[in-house]
């Protein structure tokens, strides 16, 4: 079976490939020097986007087209932590590792002095949270979804 076939796993691989995007994206933003632009942070938005639609449309297809409301935001909410909880284990290992631009950060930062590796992966987690659950509800109401009930009468 193919992988994106499965049915069972689609937060963990639509989930997997968020992180994948933002981690390409950290380092295409690290070489071309950009990493400390905070404005540039909100095209995380759209890897966001694009990986939980792309979820929500898997579920959808291998479900013979039913989508209910509830399970989709529970889909594209699931999706969105798992990829926010790989990039942010990722960014607290490279942040141990690259001492330089943990440095970088501290001196540069507003709140600088109180960051560690610690702090600012969980701030990357919380970000990758809240964004993840803001996009997933603002899909959910451009895509078609199945009732929740029917009206009675």
């Amino acid at each position: 079976m193919n992988i994106w076939n499965r049915s069972t796993r689609i937060p963990e691989i639509y989930g997997t490939a968020i992180a994948l995007g933002l981690i390409v994206y950290f380092f295409l933003m690290y070489a071309v020097g950009l990493i400390h632009v905070v404005e540039l942070r909100l095209l995380n938005l759209l890897i966001m986007l694009a990986g939980v639609y792309y979820a929500l449309k898997q579920f959808t297809r291998t479900h013979n087209g039913q989508l209910n409301y509830f399970r989709a935001m529970a889909i594209g909410v699931g999706a969105a932590a798992i990829g926010s909880a790989t990039f942010a284990a990722f960014l607290f290992f490279y942040l141990k590792i690259d001492t330089n631009l943990m440095q970088s950060l501290i001196k540069n930062e507003p709140m600088g002095p109180y960051l560690n590796a610690y702090i600012a992966s969980f701030m990357v987690l919380l970000e990758g949270l809240f964004s993840g659950l803001f996009v997933t509800f603002v899909l959910l109401n451009w895509v078609r979804t199945d009732q929740v009930n029917q009206p009675i009468g």
